[in-house]
């Protein structure tokens, strides 16, 4: 919780939206009949009680006609909640340096609303103090100076934005760290996995994800997909957490041969440990330890001598594809996207590749 010498809390803030849900629940109203009784859209009222709207005079106007409650006292609720904000801004020393990092971080605060880490974007103060709580910061200016970022700059330092990558660090661990895991980390019985996790390939996206979590746990692994940002060139982020491991991916593409190619590699890390604490895979990164993981996905995914006999062959039409990745339990996409790479000819069967879709 964020205080300050006033007493005055973050968490004590209430927005007037807040009042407006109570006076629903008392009435048995819906957001939707409220907003045909005001004459404002349903997403104006929406927006209104998570607080991402304040409300305007004319709209305490509006809400006087439905509640019988005076416009003015809903113009002094707004105007309390704002006096309430930029004394807590005041005292919290919130700089325009601040500002600015929230100003990048535009996208990731919109997404963090929308996964309900961030109730109130509304007021950029409030915004800062609830992303310094998520980061455990006390300035946001801070960030560049963690250790983590310090490995960021090992490749293209102009793509990246290190405020951007700390905070998908961060969803990374908001996202797994509440999971219940009962099995201790286990690399041997992972290695038992590989067919296991092969197989869900062939679900749908949403079912894939489910049954690849359910197989990871069972090895002591938090498994999930984490939205991409812009800014943040990552493949995975790995963590090693008292008896279990963290493994995180981004969706960037949604070719299903890139997905796979990419888990793989990522359980290429995880079996040759290439994390003490934790490891965050860079797209950017040209490495030993990447071409490493990078051998390991493409022999576990297909077979490397069978792939250089298939490659041997006369042909390679879709057919032979299709027979060729049955025999090696994978989709023919997969089968298509080594070709394209080992080809260099991205257009190869390109209508034939298979893309996931998320949500």
């Amino acid at each position: 919780m964020v205080e300050n010498i006033t007493g005055l809390s973050l968490d004590l803030i209430v927005h007037p939206g807040e009042s407006i849900k109570e006076l629903l629940e008392e009435s048995d109203m819906t957001q939707d009949e409220l907003a045909i009784r005001t004459g404002y859209s349903s997403k104006h009222i929406s927006e209104v009680l998570s607080g991402k709207k304040d409300i305007s005079s004319k709209f305490a106007n509006a809400l006087e006609y439905v509640f019988d409650i005076p416009t003015e006292f809903w113009i002094n609720l707004q105007g309390i909640y704002d006096k309430q904000v930029l004394e807590l801004e005041k005292v919290n020393n919130i700089t325009d340096n601040e500002y600015g990092i929230l100003e990048q971080l535009k996208e990731v605060v919109k997404y963090f609303n929308k996964i309900d880490l961030i109730d109130d974007i509304s007021n950029k103060a409030l915004v800062v103090l609830n992303l310094r709580k998520i980061f455990k910061l006390n300035n946001l200016m801070s960030i560049p100076n963690l250790p983590l970022q310090q490995v960021a700059f090992r490749g293209a330092k102009s793509t990246v934005n290190i405020y951007v990558l700390y905070a998908w660090q961060k969803l990374c661990e908001s996202l797994t760290d509440k999971v219940v895991v009962h099995n201790k980390f286990d690399k041997e019985k992972l290695k038992t996995k590989y067919d296991d996790i092969k197989e869900t390939m062939f679900l749908n996206a949403n079912e894939m994800v489910v049954k690849l979590k359910e197989i990871f746990l069972e090895c002591g692994i938090v498994f999930e997909v984490v939205k991409h940002f812009a800014g943040a060139p990552v493949q995975g982020f790995i963590k090693k957490k008292d008896d279990r491991v963290i493994l995180c991916m981004t969706i960037r593409q949604a070719f299903s041969d890139i997905f796979w190619f990419t888990l793989f590699h990522e359980i290429g890390h995880i079996i040759n440990e290439d994390f003490e604490d934790k490891y965050i895979d860079y797209s950017i990164i040209d490495s030993e330890i990447e071409r490493r993981a990078d051998e390991f996905a493409k022999n576990r995914l297909i077979n490397e001598d069978e792939y250089k006999a298939f490659m041997d062959a006369k042909t390679h039409e879709i057919k032979d594809v299709e027979e060729f990745a049955k025999a090696q339990k994978v989709i023919p996409s997969i089968v298509i996207g080594r070709m394209q790479r080992d080809l260099n000819d991205y257009s190869f069967l390109m209508k034939y590749k298979h893309k996931y879709v998320w949500g």
